[in-house]
């Protein structure tokens, strides 16, 4: 048990005692005559299965901006970016005297480190040296969330140009380049980036630095379509689809994290639903059929599960964490006390359940279980029925209490009408813009749905008004208040500890999947999974002068960049070898659209041109082109 690593974990951090350092302890010849001796002891219980993705390793480094002296031997170094990993330090110690280093997200106001919102966890490393003079080290076997670190116990004032945080994740590529004319998307974006790779660890975590860094299913439903498009993740969703399974009852219930190092089994749809949605998200980016074939029967069996203990009358009665963690009244709260705020738990779970129904009819079609498709499909005709029935004021095209999420869930998930469909978003739109002042109102629920939805029917110009404030509560609201990740809390600056982190994603959404899908115009095509055929429809929304994206598929580049030039457009596209594409341009007439110096008519590379509601669509085949609309 001897050796210079005393103790390492997680939460706490690393002690290094390099008194006890072993020299050649890992080379022919050292006299290991002191050690214990192996014994045979029990293997260890479950089953042994290769792990696919990537180790975690150093992926990335920062160099600190700025050190400030809090005394003559405690120093406060400031990374200038919200990062995960450690800090690689060489510095002068004293034999026998500990030097510590203390990690925080931010500092209070008289310059110390800001820990309240760590809870439990210790997040410090101590590296005694066996002598006098300078060393470097970097721990082993722990990592901190952080943007500020404490040197005390220095024997000098650090040097900066010899300290280095080092970024860990697991190993992964970055496929996605996006940029648009907006400064404030441009920068939430990099937040996102830096908050998601920071918590890659062999699972997605909700966040990297206080006492808890759990796999919550809930936070990763819809924001894994994003991450698709900026990373390449789909073997760490491979591994984690599987923790889910492992982890499954018997009886067919999902819990509520994964791995459930906290075991919390709890009866509601939202959280599990991720289980398949993960699956879907791995078909639809990167065409994986052996995913749905693989996970089919886990996934049934958890519908089943659903049908025996959480649906009545075919609505969802039981659910637990609602639209969790929407904007409060107060600023010290974390969650809302007003009840009109407050979206009916049955409705949120009854509407995912709705639209996993119809997700395991196509599931059953890709998986060879045709036999099936009827009965998903019916029972997601009566639960549409009884949702109605129970929520829908038909008058007013309001959904129970009339939160936005209640429209929304209803709207985007397929639940609403047809003939009820423009009532049901109008009145949407009227309580964002008038009611909220064009802000966030919805819940980690809603906001899976908000971005993208508010596009789909038709006001893309909200959605972009949305994305770019800088109030609060907004993305933008946070970059004022310093973040360089995402926080936890739209008001995390100001709400209790308890749950105030300053590096989770849950509140992300279908951000990310909205500024690759609707403003840089990448989509893959439901009916062609894995961008085999790619939907490029961007909204062009006024307010944006130009957007800049590419994203590596599993085909190649698919690049689009747009720019408006003086009242109209122009549109730079390019689509890989042996992929097809469907293009849209908002022009009334197929004569107002060029394509590579030609009207688009005229040019056989595209096929099937034609104009409808405002917009001319046409398809293509592989290669590069430029498009010209209007003038």
């Amino acid at each position: 048990t001897d050796g210079p690593i005393v103790a390492n974990n997680e939460y706490d951090g690393e002690t290094y005692d390099a008194r006890l350092e072993m020299p050649g302890w890992s080379r022919n010849g050292y006299d290991d005559s002191s050690w214990r001796d192996a014994r045979s002891v029990a293997a260890p219980e479950g089953r042994l299965t290769a792990q696919a993705n990537p180790n975690i390793r150093v992926m990335d480094t920062v160099e600190p901006i700025s050190i400030a002296a809090l005394n003559d031997s405690t120093w406060i170094v400031d990374m200038g970016q919200n990062m995960v990993g450690w800090l690689a330090v060489e510095l002068e110690g004293r034999k026998d005297r500990p030097v510590r280093l203390r990690f925080a997200e931010t500092l209070q106001d008289d310059g110390n480190l800001y820990v309240d919102n760590l809870r439990g966890a210790k997040a410090t490393d101590l590296y005694t040296p066996a002598e006098d003079g300078t060393f470097s080290w970097t721990p082993r076997f722990t990592y901190h969330g952080f943007r500020y670190v404490e040197i005390a116990g220095a024997a000098a004032k650090p040097d900066l140009e010899k300290l280095k945080g080092e970024v860990i994740y697991d190993a992964m590529p970055t496929t996605g380049r996006f940029e648009t004319s907006d400064s404030t998307i441009n920068q939430v974006y990099r937040n996102a980036y830096w908050g998601l790779r920071g918590n890659y660890r062999s699972m997605p975590t909700d966040c990297p630095q206080r006492d808890e860094r759990m796999g919550w299913l809930g936070d990763r439903a819809m924001e894994c379509i994003g991450e698709s498009f900026m990373f390449r993740q789909a073997l760490l969703y491979e591994k984690w689809a599987r923790d889910i399974r492992d982890s499954q009852l018997p009886d067919g219930m999902i819990p509520d994290l994964s791995p459930t190092y906290w075991p919390f089994y709890s009866e509601n749809v939202t959280y599990p639903a991720a289980y398949l949605c993960v699956v879907d998200m791995l078909y639809n980016q990167y065409g994986d059929e052996k995913a749905v074939r693989e996970h089919y029967p886990a996934m049934k069996k958890w519908i089943d599960y659903a049908n025996e203990r959480l649906v009545e009358n075919d609505i969802v009665v039981k659910d637990v964490y609602g639209d969790w963690c929407m904007p409060p009244e107060s600023p010290e709260l974390i969650h809302s006390q007003d009840p009109a705020r407050v979206t009916d738990g049955r409705l949120v779970g009854t509407s995912f359940f709705y639209r996993l129904l119809n997700m395991m009819a196509r599931f059953a079609a890709v998986a060879g279980h045709e036999e099936d498709i009827p009965a998903y499909l019916e029972q997601a005709a009566r639960v549409k029925d009884a949702y109605n029935r129970m929520f829908l004021n038909p008058e007013t095209g309001q959904y129970a209490n009339n939160t936005v999420s209640a429209g929304l869930l209803s709207l985007v998930q397929g639940l609403v009408p047809d003939t009820l469909k423009q009532k049901v978003f109008d009145e949407l739109v009227r309580r964002t813009e008038v009611d909220f002042d064009s802000h966030v109102s919805t819940g980690m629920i809603g906001m899976q749905f908000m971005m993208r939805g508010l596009s789909r029917y038709g006001r893309p110009d909200l959605a972009l008004t949305l994305a770019t404030n800088r109030t609060y509560p907004s993305w933008g609201y946070m970059i004022d208040r310093g973040a360089t990740t995402i926080w936890e809390l739209w008001n995390g600056d100001t709400a209790d500890p308890a749950m105030n982190s300053g590096n989770h994603l849950m509140q992300l959404g279908d951000l990310i999947a909205w500024d690759w899908e609707n403003l840089a115009g990448i989509q893959a095509d439901p009916a062609a999974p894995g961008f085999k055929h790619i939907l490029m429809k961007p909204d062009f929304p006024q307010g944006l002068e130009w957007v800049d994206a590419s994203y590596e598929s599993m085909y190649g580049t698919i690049g689009s960049h747009w720019k408006r030039t003086g009242g109209g457009l122009s549109w730079s596209v390019e689509i890989p070898a042996n992929t097809t594409a469907t293009l849209r341009v908002p022009a009334s007439d197929v004569s107002q659209v060029e394509a590579d110096g030609k009207p688009l008519a005229e040019n056989p590379a595209l096929t099937d041109v034609r104009a409808s509601d405002g917009f001319v669509t046409f398809e293509a085949g592989s290669g590069s082109y430029r498009f010209l609309v209007g003038k």
